[in-house]
């Protein structure tokens, strides 16, 4: 079906004015009158519509264009148009009902929570706020693709069925082709007579071949699902999403950070120069100040912080007898805490370095202090933790004692400990969330509403 995009005609707008075109869309708002009608119509390729304007003595099919989400061929004439010469619409001539749609149409022009949309999932990207959410999470994935392949990073397609479990926590989903058997004596007979004749589930994290890749290519990336069967409804936590994960040989937790630091920038400013109606529109209607908040991103340093000190800072804080959690030096840092420390204490992203090796994972470089390993989570406000990373172990031993310690299998690691006997180097990487990141950039305060199909606990649509 022949048409224009309606974004061609906005954007090269003195080009079409005077000409015919042919436009298809989706009826956004209508208003009828005596003698002429209008319809704000969409296409899908841009956040603003386009208005069509229906002289009634010319269109004799008007009233059954008119109904909210129905979808038209125009064709007709762009001109400027009469409440704003800057603007332009199009004078209908012909008009041809594609696809009708009922009253009972779920999406009125009242205001509907976020929450009712949830319920809708497959109609909800039709409204405005989805719409932009959408477009902002297209060109954030655009901008982190073109961070890495501008830098000579390899982009690197990680298993999603994995035989491992690269976090150690035993939150995955099994993958199976038995399902429910009261046939097997044992776990081990159940998995002999699998597919894979082992236990195998879906990622956590490409982390682990990540690593393999960037001992032959240097500096990788993945991007890709991922998947945490963690029994937890938070606003923050989704069953599955989307990770991007870069790799990076001969590198230290310095360089890691500074690395983090660049590519934050980089894909904020990417959004603020390319989404710049669709922040505006998240500005507006969910976060005041979202465009100083992300400007002051790309144009400021970011913090950094031991965690030895920002317990510290923490204990000493107003608000240490009102935190739900305690503080202690070995605690992991809730929500709570990271928000104190980036939005009141240091007002601006931090990156806090150096944990405790209790509670992180088994592959981290353990520090000379036997405490603490070369880990860093930057904590932005509004959100906290967006990205976690690290220097990886790189001594065979080190790594394979604690291996160990931490009661896993040591079988399914031995491809990983060869990385630390065939030519070990420095290397460090991190995982950023893109969900959490697009929850950052729209100012949305739940995860749910920024993927199509959002997964969770007890939530599959």
């Amino acid at each position: 079906m022949k048409h224009i995009d309606i974004k061609e005609i906005v954007e090269n707008k003195k080009k079409f004015i005077g000409k015919s075109v042919t436009v298809c869309g989706w009826v956004r708002t209508s208003r009828d009158s005596k003698t002429v009608a209008f319809v704000e119509l969409n296409d899908g390729t841009m956040l603003k519509h386009m208005q069509i304007v229906f002289d009634k003595e010319k269109i004799d099919n008007c009233a059954a264009a008119l109904p909210l989400c129905t979808s038209l061929k125009i064709t007709g004439k762009v001109v400027k148009a009469a409440n704003n010469p800057e603007n332009v619409e199009i004078n209908a001539d012909t008009v041809e009902v594609l696809g009708e749609c009922p009253p009972e149409y779920p999406i009125q022009k009242k205001p509907h929570s976020l929450e009712f949309l949830r319920t809708i999932p497959h109609l909800r990207m039709r409204t405005n706020t989805f719409s932009a959410m959408f477009r902002i999470r297209n060109v954030l994935t655009e901008a982190i693709h073109k961070y890495y392949l501008d830098r000579n990073y390899v982009y690197a397609h990680t298993p999603i069925i994995t035989g491992s479990d690269c976090e150690g926590a035993g939150e995955g989903f099994k993958v199976t082709t038995i399902g429910y058997s009261n046939k097997f004596k044992t776990e081990e007979e159940y998995h002999a007579n699998d597919f894979f004749s082992k236990s195998a589930g879906l990622t956590v994290s490409g982390q682990l071949e990540g690593e393999m890749m960037a001992m032959a290519f240097g500096k990788i990336y993945t991007f890709g699902p991922t998947f945490r069967a963690e029994n937890s409804n938070t606003s923050r936590h989704a069953a599955e999403f989307w990770m991007n994960e870069p790799e990076v040989a001969f590198c230290d937790i310095d360089g890691l950070i500074e690395i983090a630091e660049e590519f934050i920038k980089f894909i904020t400013k990417f959004v603020l120069d390319k989404c710049k109606d669709e922040l505006a529109f998240f500005e507006r209607f969910y976060e005041k100040g979202l465009i100083e908040k992300l400007t002051g991103i790309v144009e400021k340093d970011f913090a950094r912080v031991d965690y030895t000190e920002a317990i510290e800072i923490l204990k000493k804080c107003s608000k240490a007898k009102e935190f739900q959690y305690p503080v202690e030096w070995g605690c992991d840092l809730q929500t709570e805490h990271e928000r104190y420390l980036t939005e009141e204490h240091f007002a601006k992203p931090c990156f806090v370095v150096n944990y405790p090796k209790a509670i992180k994972s088994f592959y981290m470089k353990q520090n000379d202090d036997g405490k603490t390993v070369a880990a860093t989570d930057l904590l932005v406000p509004g959100v906290g933790e967006i990205i976690g990373g690290s220097e990886r172990e790189a001594n065979y031993e080190k790594l394979k004692n604690e291996i160990v310690a931490r009661g896993m299998n040591l079988s399914d690691y031995e491809q990983y400990l060869d990385l630390r006997k065939y030519g070990s180097v420095p290397h460090a990487g991190f995982g950023l969330g893109l969900e959490r990141m697009l929850m950052y950039i729209t100012g949305i305060g739940n995860i749910r509403d920024t993927a199509i199909f959002p997964r969770a606990r007890n939530e599959l649509r």
